[in-house]
């Protein structure tokens, strides 16, 4: 079938874009307000303005950030789907990594890639080597970062593809589809996103979030996720005469970092292994926290991460006897698996969607979380689509034009499929 997404909206995309990732929406793990940054709301407001523009007269952004809007359903009375076919939604989140600076983007654009190395600036080259997925993006229109920044195709591609949709059906208005409620979210980088989300009022009946990489993907899996924090206490005297008396948190701190099994690790796990992650250690030497991510796909698989941790503790407390560590675990997120597998027919109509617009789907699971994994858990089954974005979080961060138009395509046919499942059997 012919794109839909044509040069005119494809051109329109990219202006969305290149506008999108020049606002710094960047989210704060250490704040406790909503949003955990207030500048995450400039985007909001931007999008919520540009909803109505393209007819969506309900579109708001709430006190947190959320910005809600309704695309209704035309479908005729006489459609034989008219009363049958359930409410979609399209969700994507509007912040970006903490990590990485994100003030300040510059995006480039390389309008018909040729192949090769590209030096981004700073220093930076993305290398063929690392970046195979360049070889598949001959011939693009490649958008990526000047090397001091992130991008933010993670998951501003996403929004810029639904915002894309939403045109189109505007410029389309012979398009038949059913109700349609979109959603762009904030905090989503720090485990936040749904925090506040109501998913009654939202009033979907199933929803895709638009956040995942390449070409192709539908991800109906995601990491079951826990958080295990270890509170260390030492006791900090003067150095000089610091023997026997002193007991060095950081130390304890290091030793835990240093007991976990290397094989344990992200840096040495893949596919569906799972791993534990020190990721944030702070403190002196009276007390010091340890912060690390364990992930896993299953349950149990995640309960022996967390064994192998609370040994590693024990086997660090027995040479820090006169430490003190107290180590809790708190859970995340879960495997949105478990849901999905309820009701598969929100995965099933995305696959052949994306069938139907010339697209491989590939089925899969995503090494990370997103706002789809709980929103599940809250009753909204949610899988994951492509945006397109690469190396998510860097400063090497690069997206494909085309790839982006494509995601939107699949919005657009995901909605088709949906009317023309929904007609009763006779």
């Amino acid at each position: 079938m012919a794109d839909r997404i044509d040069s005119p909206h494809r051109a329109a995309l990219l202006e969305r874009f290149l506008r999108y990732v020049q606002v710094d929406t960047r989210s704060d793990e250490d704040s406790t307000s909503s949003p955990s940054t207030e500048k995450q709301k400039d985007l909001g407001r931007m999008l919520a303005e540009e909803l109505r523009a393209l007819g969506c007269a309900d579109a708001v952004m709430d006190e947190h950030g959320y910005v809600f809007a309704t695309v209704p359903s035309n479908l005729p009375s006489d459609h034989p789907a008219a009363d049958a076919v359930p409410t979609i939604g399209l969700i994507a989140h509007v912040d970006t990594y903490f990590g990485t600076p994100g003030a300040n983007v510059n995006p480039q654009v390389i309008e018909r890639y040729e192949g090769g190395d590209i030096p981004v600036g700073a220093g930076q080259v993305l290398e063929t080597a690392g970046n195979p997925n360049l070889a598949h993006c001959v011939g693009h229109t490649l958008i990526h970062t000047d090397g001091t920044t992130l991008l933010g195709a993670d998951d501003k591609a996403g929004v810029a593809e639904i915002m894309t949709a939403v045109a189109w059906l505007a410029d389309h208005p012979e398009f038949q589809h059913g109700p349609i409620r979109i959603a762009f979210t904030t905090d989503e980088e720090v485990g936040r996103g749904t925090e506040h989300f109501d998913v009654a009022a939202f009033g979907a009946d199933y929803a895709y979030t638009m956040d995942g990489s390449d070409l192709g993907e539908i991800e109906d899996e995601t990491f079951c996720a826990d958080t295990a924090t270890l509170a260390i206490t030492g006791y900090d005297v003067h150095p000089g005469y610091a023997k026997g008396k002193l007991v060095n948190a950081l130390r304890v701190a290091a030793a835990v970092i240093e007991g976990l099994d290397d094989r344990y690790l992200p840096e040495t796990t893949d596919k569906r292994e799972p791993y534990l992650h020190p990721y944030n250690a702070a403190g002196d030497v009276s007390a010091a926290q340890l912060k690390v991510l364990v992930r896993a796909f299953t349950v149990e698989e995640l309960e022996a991460r967390e064994e192998h941790l609370r040994e590693v503790v024990a086997a660090v407390a027995g040479r820090f006897p006169k430490a003190k560590i107290d180590l809790t675990i708190d859970e995340s997120y879960r495997n949105m698996a478990y849901k999905i597998r309820e009701d598969p027919k929100v995965l099933d109509h995305a696959i052949e969607a994306v069938r139907r617009i010339g697209v491989e789907p590939k089925r899969q699971a995503i090494r990370g979380g997103t706002d789809g994994a709980r929103l599940s858990y809250m009753g909204l089954l949610t899988p994951n689509v492509w945006a397109g974005g690469q190396n998510f979080h860097s400063v090497n961060e690069w997206v494909s034009l085309e790839w982006m138009a494509k995601a939107a395509d699949a919005i657009l046919e995901i909605l088709t499929v949906w009317v023309e499942k929904s007609v009763p059997a006779k």
